[in-house]
Parts: structure tokens; C-alpha cells; sequence
């Protein structure tokens, strides 16, 4: 390499940029594998947004996009007719940065889970 040439990078390519649709498809995959065999448990549910949150920060991590960090968010909670609202409000860089989210129902639960891919420059 010539020492001219410029090796500090600013921006991912369009390859490795964070695309929230191929992140979704990793956060269904992942719920689904998850929640397979769970029913809703109080005192198990405590645990298993941890769990949750690092099962899909490894899959992301596959994903081999250089220079992004990971925020994984989840909330868990019991399915008993009521409705809920997640929401969140970030500061971020919109050409670079995005959110992908999924959401996992079955008969006795509800998991909503949030991934950020944030660009660490």
C-alpha cells in the first residue's frame, strides 16, 4: 500500500451497510428458535430477555458488518388480552445508522425485540 493512500474510512460501503430487512429475518429466526418450547412464566421471564438479547447479538455479530456496534433491546410480558406500546427516540447518523424490530406472539406471551446497527466512527 502506498503511503498516500487514504485508509481512514468514514462511511461503510453499500455492502456492509446495516439493512433492516435482512435484520429482521435474523430476529424472527431467533424468537422463533427461542420460543419454541416456552410458556410464560413469571419468575423464568426474568431471565429470558438477556438470553434473547444475547442470542441475537451473536447472530448480528455473523453478520460481519465492519465498525457497527449493537444495541439489542427486548421486552417480554404476558399475554392477557391488554395492549402494549414499545417505543424509543434516538440521536443517530440516518445515513448510516438504523433500527430493524420483530415481534414474537404465541399462546400465553408477547416478545418485542429492537436491534440497532449504530456505525462506530
Amino acid at each position: 500500500m502506498d503511503d498516500a493512500d487514504n485508509t481512514y474510512v468514514i462511511r461503510p460501503s453499500f455492502h456492509d451497510k446495516f439493512r433492516p430487512a435482512q435484520v429482521q429475518e435474523t430476529l424472527h429466526e431467533v424468537m422463533s428458535d427461542f420460543f419454541s418450547d416456552k410458556v410464560y412464566d413469571a419468575q423464568l421471564a426474568l431471565e429470558w430477555p438477556d438470553q434473547l438479547c444475547n442470542a441475537v447479538r451473536a447472530k448480528l455479530k455473523e453478520l460481519e458488518l465492519p465498525r457497527y456496534k449493537y444495541v439489542v433491546q427486548a421486552v417480554i410480558g404476558e399475554k392477557r388480552g391488554e395492549g402494549v406500546k414499545v417505543g424509543a427516540r434516538c440521536l443517530w447518523d440516518s445515513d448510516t445508522d438504523n433500527v430493524a424490530q420483530n415481534s414474537y406472539v404465541n399462546d400465553t406471551l408477547f416478545c418485542v425485540v429492537m436491534a440497532y446497527g449504530v456505525y462506530h466512527y
